[in-house]
C-alpha cells in the first residue's frame, strides 16, 4: 500500500481551525514551559482532532519543537534549572530512538495505510498516557501530603545510582552519578516515541525522575534541551519524506512561543509537585480524548462496525476532551502560578509577620 498521497495528507484551514490550533500552540507551550514536555500530548491529539493524519501531525509537530525547545530551555538555563551534560547525554541516545521510531510509523503506514497509522498512534497515546499519567499523578499528591510538598528521590532511582556499573557518570546541576547503562533506555524510548507519536517527553521527563533520580524542576528543564536536539534531527528526516504540514508548524510554534515563556516563568513560583499534578491531570484527559476516537480508525480497518452516527458522536466527545484538557492545563497553571505570586508579595508577607 503506498504512502499517504498529496491530495489527503494536508488539510484544509478554515478561519475556525487556524485559531484552534493558534491556541493549542499557545496551551501545548505554556505546558511545555512549565513541565518539560514538548506538550505534544496536547498538539498531536489537537491537530488530528481537525482530521490532519497522524503521521503528518507527528511530524509537523516535531518540526515546531525544536525552535520552541531552544526558546524553553534558554529560559529556563537563565534560571539555573537545565542540567546541560544530562540533556546532551539523553539527546544522543534519544537521537538514536528517533530514527528507529520513524521506520516503525514509515513501516505501519505502507502495511495498513493512514487508518492503521493512526490507529497505532491513538493506542499509543492512551497506553502510555494511562500508565505514565496515573504514575505521576499518585506520586504527586504523595508528594504534595508530606514535608510541605518537597520533593524526595525515588527509591528505585536511589537503588541504581548505588550500582557501580562502569561506566558511571556525574551531573553537577542535577546532583546524581549514574551508571551510562541506565541512561541508555531513558534516552532510547524518549526518542522513540517522539518520533513515533510526537511525544517524548512525558517519558523523558518522568524517567529523569523515577529511574535517574533527578528532580522535578531539573529534569522537566532538561528535557527541553532533548528536545530541540531531537526535533531538529526528526524534523529533517520527516521533511525529507514530504510529512511536514508547514502551515500547521508555524500556527502552533506562533501560538506556542509565547506559551513556553510564561510556563518556563511558572516555575520559578510553584512547588516542584505541582509540575507533576500538571503532567499527570492533562495526560489522564488526553488518554480520554484518544480512547473516544479510536473506533473510528478501528471501523476504516475493518475491525469494528460502527454506525455512522455513532462514530460522529464519539468524535464531538472526543474533541471536547481534548479542549477540556487544553483549558484544565491552563488553569492550574496559571492559576498556581497567581496563587504562589500572590503569597510572595510583601502585602502577604507582612501580614505572616
Amino acid at each position: 500500500m503506498d504512502m499517504l498521497n498529496e491530495a489527503t495528507k494536508f488539510i484544509t484551514l478554515d478561519p475556525a481551525g487556524i485559531s484552534f490550533l493558534f491556541i493549542v500552540g499557545f496551551i501545548g507551550g505554556l505546558v511545555s514551559g512549565f513541565i518539560g514536555s514538548g506538550g505534544a500530548f496536547v498538539l498531536t491529539p489537537g491537530m488530528m482532532s481537525l482530521g490532519v493524519p497522524g503521521t503528518v501531525a507527528v511530524a509537523s509537530n516535531m518540526c515546531h519543537k525544536f525552535p520552541k525547545a531552544l526558546v524553553g530551555s534558554i529560559k529556563r538555563y537563565r534560571y539555573g534549572q537545565v542540567d546541560i551534560k544530562l540533556g546532551l547525554f539523553m539527546a544522543a541516545f534519544a537521537g538514536i530512538g528517533v530514527q528507529i521510531g520513524i521506520k516503525i510509523q514509515n513501516f505501519i503506514l505502507n502495511a495498513w495505510g493512514q487508518a492503521g497509522s493512526n490507529l497505532y498512534v491513538s493506542v499509543s497515546f492512551v497506553l502510555v498516557l494511562v500508565v505514565v499519567g496515573g504514575i505521576v499523578m499518585i506520586d504527586a499528591l504523595k508528594s504534595s501530603k508530606n514535608s510541605c510538598g518537597v520533593e524526595q528521590t525515588c527509591s528505585l532511582a536511589l537503588r541504581l545510582q548505588k550500582i557501580e556499573l562502569w561506566p558511571m557518570v556525574s551531573f553537577k546541576r542535577a546532583n546524581l552519578r549514574i551508571s551510562l547503562w541506565f541512561l541508555l533506555p531513558v534516552g532510547l524510548a524518549t526518542g522513540l516515541l517522539a518520533a513515533t507519536i510526537a511525544v517524548g517527553g512525558f517519558v523523558g521527563v518522568p524517567g529523569m525522575i523515577y529511574i535517574l533520580g533527578a528532580t522535578s524542576l531539573v529534569a522537566s528543564a532538561t528535557e527541553l534541551v532533548i528536545a530541540f536536539v531531537m526535533g531538529l534531527a526528526g524534523s529533517i528526516n520527516w521533511a525529507m519524506q514530504g510529512m511536514v504540514d508547514i502551515r500547521l508548524t508555524l500556527i502552533i510554534l506562533a501560538g506556542s512561543l509565547l506559551g513556553v515563556q510564561l510556563g518556563a516563568i511558572g516555575t520559578t513560583y510553584v512547588k516542584e509537585h505541582m509540575i507533576k499534578i500538571v503532567m499527570g491531570t492533562i495526560m489522564l484527559i488526553v488518554a480520554v480524548s484518544r480512547a473516544l476516537a479510536m473506533p473510528e480508525y478501528l471501523g476504516k480497518l475493518g475491525l469494528m462496525d460502527v454506525s455512522d452516527a455513532t462514530l460522529a458522536v464519539l468524535s464531538k466527545v472526543s474533541f471536547g476532551f481534548m479542549v477540556v484538557s487544553l483549558v484544565v492545563g491552563a488553569v492550574i497553571i496559571l492559576g498556581s502560578m497567581l496563587k504562589a505570586k500572590k503569597a510572595m508579595s510583601p502585602t502577604s508577607v507582612e501580614q505572616e509577620a
